[in-house]
């Protein structure tokens, strides 16, 4: 099926660049941005054109893993980000410096961004205070709590709670898709890996060790016999403590922050974002998509390897 959606736009274009309507003089000295996404063909293109009134250039077609992505330029407008929506693919415009072929720093979140969970979540489940928990996470995420605070209220719900809950939540701990994949390629180029986490240093320290991250700051349990405490051990990475890991990062590694990535879902993810060069709203509440440089809605963690993959095409 995809190859079938590459082709039916490599079909029908010979050469590159070339005006995405014959017929129509194309936009000249145009800004130059991708659409991609597993849902992206011919057919879609049309209708992001028709809705955007632009007889667009095309430069390039491409596939990273099952995402296609097509290089254009026009004239840009902000307008363009609903209608990429509206037709179910992404899109970014490419402003931004960090690219693959250069080494650079990638610092996730890890809840909802990294892994498809968000673990004290399910560990409350399984506590038997789920319901509570997730409504505390849901306004802090929006950013309607202070964190740190609404950390310590998460927390100390779970007081008494086993030990071996967080086992069983590590034991099936989804990965977002196209994590994997995106890890080793950004390892393949050079890239240095982190995750900057407001959860917790049992489940990011894991993944540290499973994809062979350079780093992980996360917070800590309390545990005493073998029981949660209710109470967070050391200081709590809150959103300036990721901002401030990503600076050191960036100094211990040698590396420009143009060429660094932040990536998150959540309001506690916007700090970071503001210092790295460039911050990627992924799958991520209305207030962080509204601040954010690039947003993904529909693709997943390959995203980063489709816009990363397009500033070397142009």
């Amino acid at each position: 099926m995809q190859i079938q959606r590459f082709e039916s736009i490599t079909q029908k274009y010979s050469q590159f660049p070339t005006a995405l309507l014959a017929n129509e003089e194309p936009i000249q000295n145009g800004e130059p941005f991708i659409l991609y996404g597993t849902k992206l063909d011919m057919i879609t293109l049309e209708k992001f054109q028709q809705k955007c009134g632009q007889n667009f250039q095309i430069f390039d077609v491409w596939m990273v893993e099952q995402n296609i992505v097509v290089l254009l330029k026009g004239q840009w407008f902000a307008d363009f980000i609903k209608f990429a929506h509206d037709v179910e693919v992404d899109i970014a415009k490419l402003d931004f410096s960090p690219k693959l072929s250069q080494a650079g720093l990638l610092v996730m979140d890890m809840d909802s961004t990294a892994i498809q969970i968000e673990c004290i979540d399910e560990i409350a489940k399984l506590a038997g205070v789920g319901e509570l928990v997730s409504a505390i996470t849901e306004s802090a995420m929006r950013g309607e709590l202070d964190f740190e605070q609404s950390l310590r209220r998460r927390v100390g719900t779970l007081k008494g709670a086993a030990e071996s809950i967080l086992q069983q939540v590590r034991e099936n701990l989804p990965l977002m898709p196209g994590l994997v994949e995106t890890i080793q390629t950004l390892q393949k180029y050079g890239w240095k890996t982190a995750i900057a986490s407001g959860g917790f240093t049992y489940f990011a320290d894991y993944l540290k060790a499973l994809l062979q991250l350079d780093f992980a700051a996360s917070n800590q349990f309390d545990i005493e016999d073998g029981k949660l405490t209710g109470l967070v051990k050391g200081d709590v990475v809150d959103a300036q403590y990721k901002a401030k890991t990503l600076q050191r990062l960036l100094e211990e590694y040698g590396i420009d922050s143009q060429h660094s990535i932040a990536i998150g879902d959540g309001a506690n993810d916007l700090a970071m974002m503001k210092v790295a060069g460039l911050g990627v709203a992924f799958h991520a509440k209305p207030k962080v998509q509204q601040q954010a440089q690039i947003v993904v809605n529909f693709a997943d963690l390959t995203a980063l390897l489709c816009f990363l993959s397009a500033n070397d095409r142009i």
